[in-house]
């Protein structure tokens, strides 16, 4: 039997702790000694307690360590850590850190140097958050400048101080503004405005080589389009220029149900036809074990439960059109009859719609109400094996009859919200580095699941399980939120973009330096 800690000396335990943290303290050997001689080295740590939060993400499926954590107090501090690696006969691997929202490592760096982005916005070194208004023969309206590390919450409270707010969106807010441009930033507003990568002026952008560059679509134009959608792969982004529009007050916030899948996507495609019509809208799935209020929404009264447990009990699946439509002063008189005469057509289940009016705040960052009621019970901190899928339309229902009926439907265990809902493809610019299926509307899959800590191989067996499917179905998908691992992989998700994609690294990265835990050119 070990023994007790009461019998050693308190002393003793003091020494080794000492002892211990000391030697974490040390620079790490994996590293060049000459990085420990650096202007930055005091804002670099190699200690055991700052590598530890560095080598976990949200998703809570990997652990990767790497040799030292950067807390930059400067956007030199970056050049500097970046340059030396680029000079170095062998290079170390750099990875910039946000929230650490990543789902796989992707924002990991295994034996090299984590850059903490965060670190920038307390130290006041970054640019923060600016608007400003175009100039006359530019762009109309007005933009946000923007710090990589700030948040997006914070860009909208900051930009509704002026009336403004930019109009794209993810669901969930509380995530940097660099890391969703990396990879593509898509929500229910995606169908109108595009991804948040379509609503960019301007980037500054410190490459894999450790130069700092401003770039655009008419400036340094292959850096710009190589960097939004880029996974981390040509540059850290320090600033974006996003554009604003009028922010409204209040939001008119309906959720339609339906028993029929083919009701249910066909109705989806109709609303987001109409030109000026909706302002946000996805699809969803309730299920036995996906209940109607979750994380993402506390929708529902408590009064609706009975209805909607009475059709789960018949039909097992019931599908949700979620949809938004803006409103101010001048047009509270009329959204109603606007959202009536858009739903004429409609073949949700009579009786079966609900609608909130709240602000536009309450509603773009709902998510995070649910993200806190899962902290309070402990909840929200565990493994979250998500599968995130672009499906083409003409595959749509096949992909329902295939996963949701069955794959999903037979699964007897707790899952996470289920989202399907379409995209328009010319809301995208192809120039840009993100992949996405070759027909003008594909619909973006969220199979977002909280594991209780034990389970979640057997969801992870799941989303392999779904992955086989669509491979032997022919269902031509791209991933959204990678999970990929070998080269042969990433060669046929990007496809003809693929020689481009290798060549702009060749460019700005040459030493292959950046985010190596996306597994693209960096095998771990």
């Amino acid at each position: 039997m070990a023994k007790s800690l009461s019998n050693i000396p308190t002393y003793f335990i003091l020494i080794s702790t000492f002892l211990s943290d000391l030697i974490f303290a040390q620079p790490n050997d994996v590293l060049p000694h000459q990085l420990h001689t650096l202007h930055i080295a005091t804002r670099l740590r190699v200690d055991g307690s700052a590598t530890a939060t560095t080598s976990r993400d949200f998703g809570k499926l990997v652990r990767q360590t790497p040799a030292a954590v950067l807390y930059p107090s400067s956007i030199e501090d970056i050049i500097s850590l970046l340059k030396f690696s680029n000079n170095q006969s062998s290079p170390f691997t750099v990875a910039a850190r946000g929230c650490g929202h990543s789902l796989r490592g992707q924002a990991m760096a295994p034996s090299g140097v984590v850059v903490e982005m965060a670190s920038l916005k307390p130290s006041g070194a970054g640019i923060g958050i600016r608007v400003g208004k175009n100039n006359p023969g530019t762009a109309p309206g007005f933009y946000a400048d923007v710090g990589g590390y700030q948040l997006w919450i914070d860009v909208l409270q900051a930009t509704l101080e002026h009336g403004l707010a930019p109009v794209s969106w993810t669901d969930y807010l509380h995530l940097t503004v660099g890391g969703t441009l990396s990879n593509a930033g898509v929500s229910g507003q995606t169908f109108r405005h595009g991804p948040q990568i379509s609503n960019v002026y301007e980037m500054d952008v410190i490459t894999g080589k450790g130069e700092l560059v401003t770039c655009s679509k008419d400036m340094n134009s292959d850096l710009f389009y190589a960097v939004l959608g880029g996974l981390g792969q040509f540059g850290i982004i320090t600033r974006a220029r996003i554009p604003l529009q009028p922010a409204p007050k209040r939001v008119k916030w309906v959720r339609m149900l339906y028993d029929d899948f083919s009701a249910f996507s066909q109705d989806q495609e109709h609303l987001i036809s109409i030109n000026g019509g909706l302002d946000y809208l996805e699809g969803s799935l309730i299920t036995l074990h996906s209940p109607p209020n979750n994380w993402r929404s506390s929708f529902f009264s408590k009064s609706d439960y009975p209805r909607i447990s009475s059709l789960l009990t018949k039909n097992g699946i019931v599908y949700s059109i979620e949809v938004v439509k803006y409103y101010d002063d001048l047009t509270s008189h009329t959204v109603d009859k606007e959202l009536q005469e858009m739903f004429k057509r409609l073949r949700f289940l009579p009786g079966l719609i609900f609608t909130k009016d709240v602000t536009l705040v309450d509603f773009l960052d709902r998510v995070h109400k649910g993200e806190l009621d899962l902290q309070a019970k402990g909840l929200w901190d565990v493994p979250h094996p998500w599968l995130n899928l672009f499906v083409p339309k003409s595959r749509i229902s096949d992909f329902n009859s295939g996963v949701f009926k069955d794959i999903i439907l037979k699964s007897n265990q707790t899952i996470g919200p289920l989202l399907v809902y379409p995209m328009i493809r010319n809301k995208w610019d192809n120039g840009m580095s993100a992949a996405i299926p070759d027909e003008d509307i594909f619909y973006s899959v969220g199979l977002l699941h909280s594991s209780g800590g034990d389970d979640w191989e057997t969801l992870e067996n799941q989303n392999k399980q779904i992955l086989s499917f669509c491979d032997k179905a022919g269902i031509e998908i791209k991933q959204y939120l990678h999970r990929y691992t070998t080269k042969e992989d990433w060669m046929n998700h990007f496809g003809p973009k693929w020689k481009i994609f290798e060549g702009r690294k060749a460019q700005f990265d040459p030493k292959m330096i950046l985010s190596p835990g996306q597994q693209i050119f960096n095998s771990i």
